[in-house]
This record gives C-alpha cells, sequence and structure tokens, in this order.
C-alpha cells in the first residue's frame, strides 16, 4: 500500500478545509433549506450582457486570447478604473484578466511571497487569504476587527502589528463578512503607515460597486503615494451577477503584474475567451444594471439589519457587500453550534462568524443577496429558534 502523506504538499495538507463548506454539504442532505450563505447575487446577468456573449460565440470567438487578456477588455477595465475611482493603469503592462477574482488573489499573494515573509491579514474576511499565504511559504499574521470599530482598520492596530518581515497587507473592503467599508480619511491614515513601513498591498475590491454610502467606494489606490504599492483585485462576479462567468482582473504596477503574468500563463493559459468580450460589454453598458441591483441589495440590507434586530440578534449595519453579521453570542452558543443547530432544527444555512477567522466567533453571516420572501422566511424561522433557545436556557 501506498503510504501518500510522504508525497503530498504538507504545507497543503497542513490548512484547514473551508468553514463554510460544512454546512452547505449539511444542506444538500436535507429538503426545504433556506439558504442564506452563498455570497451569490440572485439576478440573472442582464441581458445585453448575455447577447454580448451570444453574439460572440455565433461568431466563433472561442479561441485563446493573449494570457493577459483581450487587448480590448483590458483598455475598458483601465478606462473604468479613471472613471469610477480615479487611477489610471496601461493597459499594455498593468492590467491582467483573471479567471475570477480568486484567481487574482492567488496569482498576487504567489508572485509576491518568499519563505518566512508575513503578510498582515484583517480579519473578519474571506477565507482563501490565510491557507495561499501559508501554502506560498509566508506567514499569515491576523490584524483582528472589532464591531466598536465597525469592523475598520485602525492605524495604530496596523502599526503595532508591523515587524522587520513583514511584507504586505491584505485589505478586503468593503468587507466580507462584516459589509464594513473606509472612508477616505481613514484610508490616509492607513496609507501612511504602509508608506512609512516601505509596505505592499493587495487590496481585494470585488464588492467596491456595493456600498451605500454617498461617497460610494474609495480605491486604497487612488491615495497619494499608494499606486505603486497597491495590487487591485475586482471583477465581475458582484457587480454584474457574473458569477459563473468566472472573470476578473487584477491591477498594479508593471513589474508585479509581470509575474504575475507569468504564473497565469503557466498554471491557466487565459481566462475564457467569451466571458471577456460580454464583459466589455458590462464595462460599456452595465452601469445602469448596477444601480438597479444597488437599489435592490439596499432595501433588503435594510429590512435584514432591522429584522435581526427585532429577534434579538445585535446587528451590525454593513455600508458595503451584501452579508449582515449578526451578534449571536447572546444565545450561549457558538457559531458553529448555532449554525450547525439551525440547519437541523430550523432548516436554514447561515454561516458561522469563526469561518472568517477566529475574531469572527460570535457572529454569523447572512447574505441578503436573495429575494426578500427567502429572507423573511428565513429570519421568522431564525427568531423562532433564538427564542427556543431562551427558553431552554431558562429550563
Amino acid at each position: 500500500m501506498i503510504n501518500y502523506d510522504n508525497y503530498l504538499n504538507k504545507r497543503l495538507v497542513e490548512v484547514k478545509p473551508s468553514g463554510i463548506r460544512k454546512f452547505f454539504a449539511i444542506a444538500e442532505e436535507m429538503d426545504n433549506v433556506i439558504s442564506l450563505g452563498v455570497g451569490e447575487p440572485d439576478f440573472l446577468t442582464p441581458w445585453h450582457i448575455r447577447q454580448q456573449g451570444i453574439d460572440y460565440l455565433e461568431k466563433g470567438s472561442t479561441r485563446y486570447t493573449a494570457n493577459a487578456g483581450l487587448i480590448e477588455l483590458r483598455q475598458e477595465i483601465s478606462r473604468y478604473y479613471a472613471r469610477k475611482y480615479l487611477v489610471k493603469y496601461n493597459e499594455k503592462n498593468e492590467v491582467l484578466v483573471t479567471v475570477g477574482g480568486s484567481e487574482g488573489i492567488d496569482m498576487a499573494i504567489r508572485a509576491i511571497v518568499e519563505d518566512g515573509d508575513e503578510i498582515l491579514v484583517v480579519e473578519p474576511s474571506f477565507v482563501c487569504y490565510k491557507p495561499i499565504i501559508e501554502v506560498s511559504g509566508g506567514k499569515a499574521v491576523t490584524l483582528t476587527t472589532r464591531e466598536e470599530d465597525d469592523f475598520r482598520l485602525t492605524a495604530q492596530a496596523l502599526e503595532e502589528a508591523i515587524t522587520p518581515r513583514t511584507k504586505a497587507l491584505i485589505f478586503p473592503y468593503p468587507n466580507n463578512p462584516t459589509g464594513a467599508i473606509m472612508n477616505e480619511e481613514q484610508l490616509k491614515e492607513i496609507a501612511k503607515v504602509i508608506i512609512d513601513n516601505d509596505l505592499l498591498v493587495i487590496s481585494d475590491e470585488i464588492y467596491s460597486e456595493l456600498t451605500y454610502t454617498p461617497q460610494g467606494h474609495i480605491s486604497i489606490a487612488s491615495i497619494n503615494g499608494m499606486q505603486e504599492r497597491t495590487i487591485v483585485i475586482n471583477g465581475f462576479s458582484k457587480s454584474y451577477s457574473m458569477t459563473g462567468w468566472r472573470l476578473g482582473y487584477a491591477l498594479g504596477p508593471a513589474p508585479i503584474i509581470e509575474q504575475m503574468t507569468k504564473l497565469h500563463q503557466f498554471a491557466i493559459m487565459s481566462a475564457p475567451t467569451n466571458s471577456q468580450y460580454a464583459a466589455i460589454d458590462a464595462l460599456k453598458n452595465g452601469d445602469a444594471d448596477i444601480s438597479k441591483m444597488v437599489m435592490d441589495y439596499d432595501m433588503r440590507r435594510r429590512y435584514t439589519v432591522d429584522a435581526f434586530n427585532k429577534i434579538g440578534l445585535k446587528c451590525f449595519e454593513p455600508k458595503g457587500a451584501f452579508y449582515v453579521f449578526p451578534c449571536i453570542k447572546s444565545t450561549g452558543l457558538s457559531s458553529d453550534e448555532f449554525c450547525e443547530r439551525l440547519i437541523r432544527e430550523k432548516k436554514v444555512a447561515v454561516v458561522p462568524g469563526s469561518a472568517f477567522g477566529d475574531c469572527g466567533e460570535g457572529y454569523i453571516r447572512a447574505s441578503y443577496c436573495y429575494s426578500i420572501n427567502n429572507i423573511k422566511e428565513a429570519i421568522n424561522r431564525i427568531g423562532e429558534f433564538v427564542r427556543e433557545l431562551e427558553n431552554e436556557n431558562k429550563g
């Protein structure tokens, strides 16, 4: 018998599986489960974008593109960031089209991390950053954010975590799972610490279009002195409801994008051709679609926050993305226990906050990118569950 432990990458073996997948697996075994667990828009990709994809398929545009992506798409991405976020990129050597934002994160981390490098990771945050850092030989150092600070990274916390081995900061705003955002003044404070300590930033801006404040999203790359230090990761999944099209992009300094493109060339070759043609139309003609989706999400956001507060689960008000992060400490259950009992007893799937880092313990993540009827029914069931727990604790 072969002992496969002798052949497997030990760094990878030591990485824990995603804490999110466990509850999806339970849900798949049950009927009539209402899920608020998946971060996937319930809107269809707008028709004009789908039509563009269909048209190019009919034309037979099914061959590889350049490794970095169609030059027409890279031009549109560059124009988009210039008009939306006031940052200009050269489409020839500062833009890389990737297979979703996830590949962009992977390429960015692997392009800069060497053995022993410390990479600062804001938490709670998306589940992929730490595992990729660790498999790449780096050390992920957690920067804990707190509800009393609106889950924002403070300059003081950043400064205190920096050591001589610190190379970069993973900066995920608007934030998944909390929905927190950073304003311009706060970004300037963070930028000063970054510049003073000669660090890089990987800015995950996949939810940039889904913000609910008048000023909207501000990219840290737009802060004076930061463009040369920032790798921006973004994509089409959330803003245009194009999850299955698997298309994202990275923007950054040419020497870093060159190395990311090299990795992308060997691992992927090029992003899906048909998706790239559709994405050109999304960037050119999709602003109105985004506005409609944001208006709908905003209504669901306000309803969901209010509903959780009414059932006794104090809920932080998110200003971005499409998640709420209510506190469940009052129930006496851990995040994992709460979610497992909820799905088995009430057939509602949410995600334990601990899946997004240890500091997420005592919270759950629920997505409001579902129909309002599903949200209402799910929160009614959660309310019943909370009341039954109260009675259980009294007994």
